[in-house]
């Protein structure tokens, strides 16, 4: 199973970026994909969830009004939608499937993380 996340950089605050995550290795259909980030000295948190029909989407309610979710089946591939920036979003950014089909709460495989950094 691989994971491979991109997308992140170096933006100021209110600016945009989409982070992406291609999967390969498991039936893309079948599995959530999920988002998570953590900030230096902080602990890692949820930011969103996909579902594996991709209708059903989870957002943390720290982004729920700026990011979005979603994810192109036909290209084994989810994004992150990031607007409205602010500097407490500087994070690592990962993306993480199930061990299990049909799973959302057992994020075995994580891919490498892409660093979001916003400035005031």
């Amino acid at each position: 199973v691989q994971l491979q996340a991109s997308g992140g950089g170096l933006v100021q605050a209110g600016d945009s970026l989409r982070l992406s995550c291609v999967v390969s290795g498991r039936t893309f259909s079948r599995h959530a994909v999920g988002w998570f980030r953590q900030a230096p000295g902080k602990e890692r948190e949820i930011v969103a969830v996909t579902g594996w029909s991709g209708g059903n989407t989870f957002l943390a309610d720290f982004v729920k009004d700026r990011f979005t979710a979603s994810r192109d089946a036909a290209k084994n591939t989810v994004y992150l939608q990031m607007n409205s920036l602010k500097p407490e979003d500087t994070a690592v950014y990962y993306c993480a499937i199930p061990a299990r089909p049909y799973s959302t709460d057992d994020w075995n495989y994580w891919g490498q993380g892409t660093q979001v950094t916003v400035s005031s």
